[in-house]
């Protein structure tokens, strides 16, 4: 992705250039839909772009909301289609049955936890969730998200370098975060399994 951030780096100095907030809505707008594209890399440089060069905060915001909405509702309306045609595998439906019961929270964090955001979306729409609901708990968790970056990149002013590598150990952080909870949840699953194997018959 270093072509897009030189891109990019091509319209700084030419303040809020339309194609440079379009290059962010497209951006966002990929990650969702394909999330091994770094489109947070793209969003970092969005605030670099505040903080170094001046661009409209409003504008930036704006360009990187409408993108990742835009992507959200594409795994939305994914999540509806596969719901329509039953293809909804036994895991998933676990996935979607805890999405009836706790949908909005889910989404709300789901920026925050990487890998799981298309997925998120998806099972979402593969619940019985509005749309409407998609949107608004989706957006808050984008706002929130891009509020975090935007704030680190206040914080580091025009150091691309500096912000990837607080993202980096943010993510890899969240990595093992959830693989610990990943492991004591299982560790909890086996210890109570074998109780049960153990437990005397009445």
């Amino acid at each position: 992705m270093d072509w897009l951030t030189d891109w990019l780096i091509g319209f700084a100095s030419d303040r809020n250039h339309p194609a440079g907030f379009a290059l962010l809505a497209g951006s966002a707008l990929l990650e969702y839909v394909f999330p091994p594209i770094p489109g947070d890399t793209i969003t970092l440089f969005g605030a670099v772009l505040i903080s170094g060069f001046g661009w409209s905060p409003v504008g930036i915001i704006g360009a990187i909301l409408f993108g990742s909405l835009a992507g959200a509702m594409i795994n939305f309306a994914f999540g509806r289609k596969l719901r329509a045609r039953g293809q909804a595998r036994p895991r998933i439906e676990k996935v979607v049955a805890r999405f009836e019961r706790h949908g909005p929270g889910y989404l709300v964090i789901n920026r925050f936890i990487p890998g799981v955001r298309a997925l998120a979306l998806v099972a979402a729409g593969m619940s019985s969730m509005r749309w409407r609901q998609a949107l608004l708990y989706g957006g808050i968790s984008i706002l929130l998200w891009n509020g975090l970056l935007i704030g680190l990149g206040a914080a580091a002013g025009a150091n691309l370098d500096r912000l990837e590598a607080w993202f980096h150990n943010y993510t890899t952080g969240a990595w093992i975060a959830l693989g610990s909870v990943a492991v004591l949840f299982i560790g909890w699953r086996l210890v109570r399994r074998w109780r049960r194997r153990r437990a005397p018959v009445e």
